[in-house]
């Protein structure tokens, strides 16, 4: 295959990629927020929540951002009717998170760092909460947009499985970041990586 050939199934592959993993519907729209609002309203979730929801959604920049989370599990969960009473949190978890994960991945929605907790929290200020030095776990999860997020969590196969999340957490914090940064970004890992197959095939055709 000669190089201009290989250049040219990588510029597609790459384009393919950029495309989907990149948002380019800009930020939301007023109609938009009223209709992410209204489903989610219909779906019961409580109005302070609601609130909050709407003015990270009035607040949107187009861009991607990541969402902070840190857990605490609860061992053994909370038993759910109709779920096997031996299971763990994170059977509890997973059944909560089932639907999201092949949703999340379609959106090109995805972790960027998972963690155990190695010790309790080493730094705290201003805090007097009971227990919140006491940690399980870190995620710091990926979003290619609000609009992603949204179209997420309104879709009615959603809705329900929030005892699940009751059932396996004892407490969580969540936040999101944007702007925010990483060195990592795959569009970037990706180019690069075309780039190193690209010249080699030169080289080895020139060999």
């Amino acid at each position: 295959m000669n190089p201009a050939r290989v250049w040219s199934i990588l510029a597609i592959l790459y384009f393919a990629f950029f495309s989907w993993y990149t948002s380019f519907g800009g930020p939301l729209t007023p109609e938009e927020i009223d209709g992410y609002v209204a489903e989610l309203e219909r779906v019961g979730q409580p109005p302070e929540a609601i609130e909050d929801i709407r003015g990270f959604l009035e607040n949107d920049t187009g861009d991607d951002f990541v969402i902070l989370n840190i857990v605490d599990a609860r061992e053994p969960p909370l038993v759910v009717e109709g779920f096997p009473p031996a299971a763990d949190a994170q059977e509890m978890s997973d059944r909560y998170m089932e639907f999201m994960y092949p949703a999340l991945f379609a959106r090109a929605c995805h972790p960027v760092m998972v963690g155990s907790a190695a010790h309790r929290a080493v730094d705290l200020m201003g805090l007097e909460v009971e227990d919140i030095d006491v940690w399980d776990q870190g995620v710091l999860m990926r979003y290619r947009s609000r609009r992603d997020l949204m179209d997420i969590l309104s879709n009615p196969a959603f809705a329900g499985r929030h005892e699940f999340k009751a059932a396996a957490i004892q407490k969580t914090i969540a936040f999101p970041l944007d702007p925010w940064f990483q060195l990592g970004d795959p569009r970037l890992v990706l180019a690069l990586l075309f780039l190193v197959i690209g010249f080699a095939w030169q080289a080895l055709r020139r060999g």
